[in-house]
């Protein structure tokens, strides 16, 4: 704070302030962008051009913005609309004018204070900052923030397009000449003319010499409570103030093309069955989010479906875990009454999850005509495997160690003949509540013909908040540390553990020796 309570940020003599030429849109407050409340908030000087009467409607516009303790600079306008006695007439009266706004301003940022100079509409879009930027930017730091043209929002209040596919945009201002006008109307797409006032009658005229004034409107304060809209054709001249504008926008709609339908077709139903990865939206592939968020219906286990955001438009399905075949067949037939439907799955929906268990349903004969299509998504080996290195740089197989949908022995074989081979494993599954004892019985089978040194990792819950990875030896593997949420990676002979300044890092060489 400075000795007069100004909430001024204030640098060194040598390091001066910077420029801002903040856009305030077309008038209404919650127009104006987050950047800009934001700078007008924070600068230590606000200045902003009035006439003679001293209301300023930029400032109105940025005063719920304003800290209340801010250096203000009004900018007087020596001249609007008047005659002058200046020797060089009206340009140079406000050229005279720009120029000393320009040292009153230079001084503040001599001083080290940042300057943010409000403007209606956007700074550089018939702007009345830009006089300062020619006459500043060149010595100071300096930064233009857009704001929304007077045109989008006259457009928008309207209610009818600017332009559309392959038409153009004419903007003119109302100062030119009348047979100017009346050519750029007769040529253009769509047309707006500022600047009116004065010159509206004018503009009028152009209009009816193009033969476009029945397609044309008027707006005056676009977005405001004085907003005012008309056809131009309808407007009294008197009435028209500078701040309007004349707009002929684009058709609505092309009158060749089809009428719009009133109603959506019918949904084609479909099932696509969605990996979620292993956690998180970081995770999620935009494939898989674009089929979650055009779903009308999601089914899934109920903790994975809670991974997936609320949508009031869509049904969400919940199931218990164990009933695969009965959560696809439910999919199915909602989609063949014309649903889209989203299963989810984590992970990888082809790796021990969704997608098999929804096909193999799907081929009931009852089912024949209902699209599926599988959507992937990251897998749990793949994300434990990057958060340790690259233990799977080589030749690896994937095994489920649950005994749920297969007999023991047969897991047992598979384990014996991937550790005979010397292949990386990826282990998912490798123990639950009822199932305790499969990883301890894993590890002593491939101790049969693994070195008690092979590196294992053990990633739990990687990528959600509760991630822990663990990398541990075959020999040293404690069955009591791993549970469901787990999966482990057990390396082959070539698979090495080195040390770096960040940690250790697993990695299974490319090559393989001869």
């Amino acid at each position: 704070m400075n000795e007069d309570g100004a909430n001024q940020v204030t640098r060194p003599a040598n390091n001066p302030g910077r420029l801002y030429g903040v856009g305030l849109g077309p008038g209404d407050p919650e127009l104006v962008t987050v950047k800009a409340a934001r700078l007008i908030g924070s600068a230590g000087v606000i200045a902003y051009h009035s006439a003679r009467h001293g209301r300023s409607i930029a400032r109105s516009v940025a005063a719920p913005y304003l800290s209340g303790d801010q250096v203000e600079e009004a900018l007087v306008y020596p001249v609007t609309t008047e005659t002058t006695g200046h020797p060089g007439g009206y340009q140079g009266a406000l050229d005279d004018f720009y120029a000393a706004c320009a040292i009153r301003l230079a001084e503040h940022l001599d001083a080290g204070r940042d300057v943010v100079v409000l403007c209606e509409g956007d700074p550089m879009f018939y702007g009345s900052y830009m006089h300062m930027h020619k006459r500043l930017a060149h010595r100071y730091e300096t930064e233009v923030v857009p704001g929304v043209t007077s045109v989008s929002g006259a457009a928008a209040v309207l209610g009818r397009p600017l332009v559309e596919r392959d038409e153009t945009l004419t903007v003119l201002p109302g100062t030119l000449p009348a047979e100017r006008l009346a050519a750029h109307i007769g040529s253009a797409d769509s047309v707006a003319i500022l600047k009116l006032g004065r010159t509206f009658e004018k503009v009028r005229d152009a209009f009816a010499a193009a033969g476009r004034l029945d397609d044309a409107w008027y707006v005056e304060r676009a977005t405001t409570a004085g907003e005012r809209i008309a056809p131009l054709a309808d407007v009294d001249p008197a009435s028209v103030p500078y701040f309007s504008l004349a707009l002929l926008p684009s058709p609505v709609r092309d009158p060749a093309a089809p009428p719009a339908r009133t109603a959506p077709p019918p949904a084609a139903g479909e099932v696509a069955v969605v990996g979620l990865g292993p956690a998180g939206r970081p995770w999620l592939t935009p494939e898989a989010q674009d089929a979650l968020m055009t779903a009308d219906e999601l089914v899934g286990y109920g903790p994975y479906l809670d991974r997936v955001p609320a949508n009031p438009r869509q049904k969400r399905h919940a199931t218990d875990n164990r009933v695969e075949a009965e959560r696809a067949a439910h999919a199915l037939e909602l989609a063949l009454s014309g649903s889209r439907v989203a299963v989810v799955s984590s992970g990888d929906p082809g790796v021990f999850a969704m997608a098999s268990a929804v096909l193999e349903v799907a081929c009931e004969e009852r089912f024949a005509g209902v699209p599926v299509r599988v959507v992937p998504g990251l897998t749990a080996a793949h994300a434990v495997a990057a958060r340790a290195g690259a233990p799977l740089g080589h030749d690896y197989c994937v095994i489920s160690l649950s005994d749920q949908l297969k007999p023991w022995e047969v897991v047992a074989d598979r384990v014996r003949a991937a550790a005979r081979a010397d292949l990386v494993l990826a282990v998912y599954n490798p123990a639950s509540r009822t199932r305790t004892w499969q990883v301890a019985a894993a590890r002593d089978l491939l101790l049969e013909h693994r070195d008690p040194g092979t590196p294992v990792i053990i990633g739990r819950a990687v990528g959600s908040p509760a991630e822990d990875v663990r990398v541990t030896t075959l020999g040293e593997l404690d069955p009591a540390g791993v549970d469901m949420r787990c999966l482990l990676i057990v390396g082959s002979s070539t698979t090495r553990i080195v040390a770096r300044e960040r940690g250790d890092v697993v990695f299974t060489p490319r090559r393989y020796p001869a």
